[in-house]
């Protein structure tokens, strides 16, 4: 009766104050905390808030009992009390982490009936933000088992060519390894754009106009009136069939919404929808002198594409208004359209006509050099694209700018790699050691620390290679672990065992046999785009190209090209 009365004095309200002081001082490196404690004590027992006075003591002495033990003897009782707490921290951690890999509900979307778009202009080379965003729409389309569209809007000949088609194929396809439900071609449905401007026309919402963009931007700054919006709808349909056939030169004649020039939105203030341009499209040929811009075939195609959901980054804001008012006034349906932060690439260069000029003079080596982030670029650097993902996760559907260096990528990145790449020596400074009474013997090196991914044989002797920054610690008078071999002491043999460095030496350090039999001479090309020359154990060479693996205390590298006697990687990240 007195331990009902007394909740200090009650063995189960100790025993599980106990237990949690034991739980979060194993969480926290050993030392519980009060507050922590009696938070999840009260939480478990409310009625124990009327007597906390009592309590407090109680839970204090038995958190200070547990804090004067050590980590082995806390996780001893802990494991005794609950055997099931790794298990249940290593479940709880994993399911946080697929928590931050999931992207947040999307409005109005049912299961089943999602459709998005990944709409690439095809006039540079994909980069890493237009990875983010074919990544955000397809990852949506996926989640609700809905589908994906490849669409390219491509009605801009001056600018558009199938180099960069191909080039965004390739890396949707192969790198990204995405499957569209379909890829579709905006300039294919010239015709219906034709037909809908017709529509306009016909309606008195559309009207030729010969101003300059000059005059166009001077009477949008105004708030003005152009006379030719009360041209007859007449002569507006022979103008514009005019334009149709070719018979204006580039640039001498527009079509226009009439909307209002003195709309709060400068964007509907009669904007263009078609223009001149005799370039003939990479596609298309020279069967098309009207082109119609972005925003008025962006809008009918994804009505034509069934397009329910529009995520994009929102630089495209002031657009969606326009875009939704075209389609209202030719009665087509609006997508619901969902827009994320745009976010910078800090230190890297994603402007395609800077990048190819320095191409074209020799400073860069191509589209996938390794000091761009285009697609190609990463993806041989040895970037997964599991990476990409999850970073498309991140970003989600943020609506706060944000800048990612390419430390972010290579967080992730190295996370994924460091559970499936295999390990092997490098040595880009090779320094001849020898190590007096070292035996000479064959060792078994794992490929993988703690992963089932085989191993390699080593065949080494008193005669090593190591790195020249290495060879100092050689001459301290300390023990030092050449790995998976032997310790040494004084360039002297000392012992084999790991067990006999552990808490007497000071470093482990890697090595290569000096035989050349075993060895293989690398290149490894740095992000920078210099070159690092050195050897690599030889049993590399079983590695295929695109292969990305760890030189150990070096980093993580991908096999860029394999020779008979030579292999050049890429440096991808430490």
């Amino acid at each position: 009766m007195s331990d009902q009365k007394d909740p200090a004095t009650n063995e189960a309200i100790t025993t599980q104050a106990r237990k949690l002081a034991l739980e979060n001082a194993v969480k926290y490196h050993g030392k519980a905390s009060f507050g922590a404690v009696i938070g999840k004590l009260l939480h478990n027992n409310p009625s124990l808030r009327e007597n906390l006075n009592t309590i407090k003591p109680t839970v204090q002495r038995i958190i200070d009992d547990v804090n004067k033990l050590t980590s082995a003897q806390q996780q001893q009782e802990l494991h005794r009390i609950n055997p099931e707490f790794e298990k249940e921290q290593a479940e709880k951690k994993e399911n946080n982490r697929a928590a931050r890999k999931e992207l947040p509900p999307l409005p109005e979307a049912k299961r089943g009936n999602v459709t998005t778009r990944m709409a690439p202009e095809p006039s540079k080379y994909p980069h890493i933000g237009h990875a983010m965003s074919f990544l955000i729409n397809y990852l949506y389309a996926k989640k609700y088992e809905g589908t994906c569209i490849l669409r390219f809007d491509d009605t801009n000949p001056e600018k558009e060519a199938q180099e960069y088609v191909d080039a965004i194929t390739t890396d949707v396809l192969d790198y990204l390894n995405i499957t569209p439900a379909k890829t579709v071609f905006v300039s294919d449905a010239m015709e219906t754009y034709y037909a809908y401007a017709d529509k306009l026309i016909k309606t008195g919402n559309a009207y030729t106009s010969t101003q300059t963009p000059q005059e166009m931007s001077a009477d949008r700054r105004a708030m003005r009136d152009n006379p030719e919006r009360e041209k007859p709808i007449t002569t507006i349909q022979e103008e514009w069939n005019r334009m149709k056939a070719g018979d204006y030169p580039d640039g001498t004649i527009t079509l226009r919404l009439k909307i209002s020039m003195q709309h709060k939105n400068a964007v509907m203030r009669d904007p263009v929808i078609f223009r001149i341009c005799s370039t003939p499209h990479y596609r298309q040929g020279t069967r098309y002198k009207a082109w119609p811009l972005y925003d008025f075939a962006c809008a009918i195609q994804e009505h034509i594409q069934g397009v329910t959901h529009v995520l994009r980054s929102s630089e495209f804001d002031t657009r969606i208004e326009l875009q939704n008012h075209i389609r209202s006034l030719l009665g087509l349906n609006n997508p619901y359209t969902k827009q994320y932060a745009r976010f910078n690439i800090t230190g890297a260069l994603t402007t395609g006509r800077e990048i190819r000029e320095r191409i074209e003079s020799g400073e860069y080596t191509g589209w996938d050099d390794p000091r761009l982030v285009t697609l190609r670029a990463l993806r041989r650097r040895g970037i997964t694209k599991e990476a990409l993902f999850e970073l498309a996760t991140i970003i989600g559907m943020s609506r706060t700018p944000s800048s990612i260096g390419f430390e972010t990528i290579a967080t992730i990145n190295r996370r994924i790699l460091d559970n499936t790449a295999k390990r092997y020596f490098f040595i880009k400074k090779p320094t001849r050691i020898t190590i007096n009474g070292a035996p000479r013997t064959t060792i078994t090196l794992k490929n993988h620390p703690t992963k089932d991914l085989g191993t390699r044989t080593l065949t080494v002797s008193e005669r090593l290679l190591i790195e020249e920054a290495d060879a100092p610690l050689l001459n301290q008078n300390k023990l030092v672990r050449l790995i998976d071999f032997c310790n040494i002491k004084n360039k002297t043999y000392h012992s084999d065992a790991y067990d006999a460095f552990k808490g007497k030496g000071t470093s482990i350090i890697h090595y290569l046999p000096d035989d050349p039999s075993q060895l293989i001479n690398t290149t490894i090309i740095m992000p920078d785009a210099t070159s690092i020359t050195g050897v690599a154990e030889r049993n590399a060479t079983a590695l295929n190209e695109g292969d990305i693996i760890q030189f150990i205390r070096f980093g993580f590298c991908r096999l860029d090209k394999k020779e008979p006697n030579h292999l050049t990687f890429y440096y991808a990240h430490n």
